[in-house]
C-alpha cells in the first residue's frame, strides 16, 4: 500500500473541498491508502504524516501567501525538518482563492520551498493549461495554468457546496491521482 496523506486548512470550506477532490483523486489509484489531515489535527495525528509516502499540503491564499493557521503548522514541523523526518517524501501542494490570480503562485512556491526544506521530492501539476485561447472556458481542466500544482479559484460569496467550480475539482482529482502514482512509482524504485 502507498500512502497519501493530505494535511490541509480551510477557513471557509472551499480549500477542503479540494482537499476532498484530491484525496478522491489519490483513491483512485489502486493500493493507495488517504488519510485527510486538517491542520489542527496535525498534533494528534503527526504519525500518519510521519508514515506516509506522499505528502500533499493545501492551504487557501491570503494576502498572497499560506494561511496564519498554515504557516503554524509549518512552523510545528521544525523538529521533523532538523531531524530529516520527511526527507525523500513525495510532496505536492494545491491552493485556493476568490480572485482568478490571488497572487496563488506565491503559495505553491512557498510550499514547494517548505518542501525542499524538509529534503521531500515535489510532484507538479502535469495538466496542460485550458482557458487560454478563442475555444477555451472556465469549464475546462486546470484553467488557471497551473504547472507547480493545483489551483482553484472560489467566489468569495458563494460558499463550498457551489464553488469552486467543477473543472477545478476534477482538476485536482487528476492532480491526486499523479501524486498518487508518483507515490507508488517511487516506492517501487527504492
Amino acid at each position: 500500500m502507498t500512502s497519501v496523506a493530505i494535511v490541509y486548512h480551510s477557513g471557509f470550506g472551499h480549500t477542503a473541498a479540494i482537499a476532498e477532490s484530491v484525496a478522491t483523486g489519490a483513491r483512485s489509484v489502486a493500493g493507495t491508502d488517504v488519510h485527510l489531515i486538517s491542520v489542527e489535527e496535525y498534533e494528534a495525528k503527526a504519525a500518519v504524516l510521519d508514515a506516509a509516502d506522499a505528502i500533499v499540503f493545501g492551504s487557501p491564499t491570503y494576502m498572497g501567501s499560506v494561511s496564519a493557521k498554515f504557516k503554524e503548522f509549518m512552523d510545528a514541523t521544525s523538529k521533523t525538518w532538523y531531524g530529516r523526518g520527511w526527507a525523500d517524501k513525495i510532496a505536492a501542494g494545491f491552493t485556493v482563492s476568490a480572485s482568478q490570480s490571488g497572487d496563488k503562485l506565491a503559495t505553491l512556491m512557498q510550499l514547494s520551498v517548505f518542501a525542499a526544506q524538509h529534503g521531500m521530492v515535489w510532484v507538479g501539476n502535469s495538466i496542460l493549461p485550458g482557458n487560454n485561447n478563442s475555444k477555451g472556458s472556465v469549464e475546462d481542466l486546470n484553467r488557471l495554468g497551473s504547472f507547480l500544482g493545483a489551483m482553484a479559484q472560489a467566489n468569495a460569496d458563494e460558499g463550498a457546496d457551489v464553488t469552486p467550480p467543477a473543472s477545478d475539482r476534477k482538476t485536482a482529482e487528476l492532480f491526486g491521482a499523479r501524486v498518487a502514482g508518483s507515490a507508488a512509482r517511487w516506492l517501487r524504485g527504492k
